[in-house]
């Protein structure tokens, strides 16, 4: 009995390991078998992913690999742990920066990680898993490339006469937490749970590349860093995830992944929940129609978080670093209110925020000041399809006439295209001394706008501080909110019943053609 007793104590000592999950090692490659139809496979001298089989098929392309940026070189080890033996991790290590691929038992995802110490000299930091089309052919229709012509750099192209880019398949942040490609019984999908932007920068409304379908099937985690792709605030370092690559039998899986098996595993600069500490409040002063569309963000050196409000303005916080933080308070994509808040970890705070913007009585108004061009002419199409896409409306617009649909009105104004023209009648008691505001959410090659009213022409304002990098034609309005103000002298404005005309003019040092030529986007223009 007692040789008995201890041959079962051994045994119940011993980890638990599942039949079928596992890795072997076969000369450099790390076969990953996760018991879940999915077994992938790391080449241990690159850190690269050179075969993705789920259910039996191959998904990963043979002539390309799948990994960050286009290979970092790296080498890499493995070890199985964490509650009940059930996680195998392999940290794949080069010059600052560390990527690590974590299997779960009878998970068919490729949980992964990506921490850096230093800027990376990868060029664009991001992980490409570039997949066989043949067995994943449906991505997103705007970024399929496959047969087109370029027509602006190397990345935007014309197929079968309708503008193509790996662009336009960019989500804001916010919204995406699941993007993916499929197949015939197959999906593969990029899973972007909880706090897995929090080492990325740009805020809520950043967006960049989700997918392109060319040769291969790419489905990207584009948020690492350094992309250059309208980036308006610095990199963060640190761990950037995590994120995941989930394979299902064809249906999108949640985006709210379960993280805290994490806690067990040495990631470098992972931070459990239990370090962590949330905000809750109410935010309050915000337009009441657009309440469907309020959010918060915090920010700092280190990291980025955000959350929509409660219709009501009441908000909890994701759970965040300890720090002290900007918060932000959006209606759409315009910050409203900001304010500091300091996190401590296993505490939850206290802060409410109230709108400080101001909202003049106005005698007219193109436009909602929500931080975006929406309702304007083209806006609806702009995130997907180039400027010079026929499908668009005509960008020159010969008059917009005060008190006509929005819609009419060019989302974007291009030096190379030509003015937007205003024209508005004005009653007696509307005249004398006002000011006109013009508001912008980007800019490129320095565009910003000049005006003339009637006979009087506005002073030049300076160059604005915005990203060094296309925009609009990449599918994006997202820059720096920058509202412009106009002093208009007594005088200027005419309220006799004749017509009044507003030029609104692009000016910069710099010069291009059409699309490419000096311009910004349009959120609204007012005069009170």
């Amino acid at each position: 009995m007692v040789g008995l007793s201890f041959i079962g104590f051994a045994l119940a000592a011993l980890p638990f390991v599942r039949a079928g999950f596992g890795l072997t090692e076969s000369g450099s490659s790390f076969i990953v078998d996760t018991d879940a139809g999915l077994v992938f496979t790391v080449d241990s001298s690159s850190g690269d992913l050179t075969s993705i089989v789920f259910n039996d098929v191959e998904t990963q392309d043979s002539s390309k690999h799948s990994q960050i940026a286009s290979g970092i070189g790296a080498s890499c080890t493995w070890s199985q742990g964490g509650h009940d033996n059930n996680y195998i991790t392999i940290p794949c290590t080069a010059s600052g920066i560390v990527h690590y691929y974590v299997a779960k038992y009878n998970d068919p995802s490729i949980h992964m990680a990506t921490y850096t110490s230093s800027e990376p000299s990868v060029g664009e930091l991001r992980f490409i898993a570039r997949l066989k089309k043949s067995a994943l052919p449906n991505g997103v229709a705007a970024s399929d490339i496959a047969g087109g012509t370029a027509i602006e750099g190397s990345d935007v192209f014309t197929v079968n006469g309708e503008t193509r880019s790996k662009f336009y398949s960019s989500r804001q942040f916010i919204d995406d937490q699941v993007h993916g490609v499929t197949g015939s019984g197959i999906g593969a999908y990029m899973v972007v749970p909880g706090t897995g932007f929090e080492g990325s920068s740009g805020g809520p409304f950043f967006r960049d590349i989700d997918n392109q379908g060319g040769d291969q099937q790419e489905l990207y985690f584009f948020s690492l860093q350094n992309s250059g792709h309208t980036q308006t605030e610095s990199y963060r370092m640190g761990l950037h995830g995590p994120y995941a690559i989930t394979y299902t039998t064809g249906s999108a899986p949640s985006g709210d992944i379960d993280t805290s098996f994490y806690d067990d595993l040495d990631i470098q600069g992972y931070v459990p929940e239990s370090q962590r500490g949330r905000v809750t409040g109410k935010a309050s002063g915000f337009n009441s129609d657009w309440s469907s569309y309020i959010s918060i963000g915090w920010s700092n050196s280190d990291a980025q978080y955000w959350v929509r409000t409660s219709s009501d303005g009441s908000y909890t916080s994701p759970y965040m670093k300890p720090g002290t933080y900007t918060m932000t308070l959006y209606e759409f994509e315009l910050a409203i209110a900001s304010q500091s808040v300091t996190i401590s970890a296993g505490n939850v705070g206290s802060s409410n925020i109230a709108s400080t913007i101001d909202r003049p009585d106005v005698i007219w108004q193109i436009g909602d000041y929500d931080g975006t061009p929406r309702g304007f002419l083209n806006a609806d199409k702009i995130e997907t399809m180039h400027p010079s896409d026929s499908r668009m409306g005509n960008w020159a617009v010969s008059s917009f006439t005060v008190g006509n649909d929005a819609s009419g009105f060019p989302m974007a104004i291009f030096k190379d295209v030509g003015a937007a023209t205003v024209t508005f009648t004005l009653s007696s008691g509307q005249g004398g001394a006002r000011t006109l505001e013009i508001a912008t959410t980007l800019a490129f090659a320095g565009g910003r706008p000049q005006v003339t009213i009637n006979n009087w022409t506005s002073d030049n304002p300076a160059a604005p501080s915005q990203p060094d990098s296309r925009g609009v034609t990449r599918g994006t309005w997202r820059g720096n909110n920058i509202l412009y103000s106009y002093s208009v002298p007594d005088g200027t404005l005419l309220t006799d019943g004749s017509t009044n005309k507003l030029t609104i003019n692009v000016i910069s040092g710099s010069s291009g053609d059409q699309y490419l030529s000096p311009n910004f986007v349009v959120d609204m223009v007012r005069l009170y």
